[in-house]
């Protein structure tokens, strides 16, 4: 097994089958890679669809909501590969995404974690934007290495918002910082119940983030001229 793909989802019914689907559509050989979903503790029919999945996907349950950066480390604790990769319930990839994330830390161990560029999308997976995975990063469409991870410490279960930042600060810090590959390989799809920078809730993580780490800002760095592209 050479990579995982960690899902996390709680109650995403509407989402999770297209999440999956476009996970087991990779051109990345079946056999070397896995898709670990975590279930943290869902209340809808999201269970129910993860079953018609059967052996394709491999289920962690939490029977109780332990919260994202727990689900997460549920997931790549799991994992049987050395690289991992997290991707949300709510969003998709393209068919080459996890191929050319692996095939780029592979073929550069000098670096120990990839980003890729990504597209928002509507409701109606109607591309409404490209993003820069240096100028706005997200929590997903990043492969590390596990050993880095688990030897970081996983995610700060403290952080119900803005795990992702504190992961990358602590991981920058201590290994390298993230490459970027300039493919917009990841699907973000934008939709209100998402957006929980805005709440008074994010605010309260943004605040705890900042008296960790001050006023640094996670960096991704772009692939030498000789990288792939």
């Amino acid at each position: 097994m050479k990579v995982t793909v960690v899902v996390a989802v709680h109650n995403c019914e509407r989402y999770i089958g297209r999440c999956l689907r476009s996970l087991l559509d990779q051109s990345f050989p079946r056999r070397e890679m896995e898709v670990v979903v975590v279930d943290d503790g869902s209340t809808d029919n999201t269970r129910r669809v993860l079953e018609t999945f059967g052996d394709w996907i491999r289920v962690v349950r939490l029977d109780e909501q332990q919260g994202l950066p727990s689900a997460c480390n549920a997931g790549i604790r799991a994992a049987l590969s050395r690289y991992v990769v997290r991707v949300d319930a709510d969003d998709y990839v393209h068919e080459d995404f996890v191929r050319l994330l692996y095939l780029y830390l592979s073929l550069n161990p000098q670096y120990n974690a990839v980003a890729c560029d990504y597209y928002v999308v509507d409701e109606r997976e109607e591309i409404v934007g490209r993003k820069n995975a240096t100028t706005d990063p997200i929590a997903c469409g990043v492969m590390f290495k596990k050993d880095d991870l688990i030897e970081l410490g996983l995610y700060d279960e403290g952080f119900m918002v803005h795990e992702d930042r504190d992961l990358r600060l602590r991981f920058e810090a201590r290994y390298s910082q993230v490459v970027r590959v300039e493919l917009p390989l990841y699907r973000y799809r934008r939709h209100e119940s998402n957006m929980t920078n805005q709440t008074e809730r994010g605010k309260k993580y943004t605040k705890m983030l900042e008296q960790r780490h001050g006023s640094q800002q996670p960096a991704v760095v772009q692939p030498p001229a000789q990288g792939v592209h």
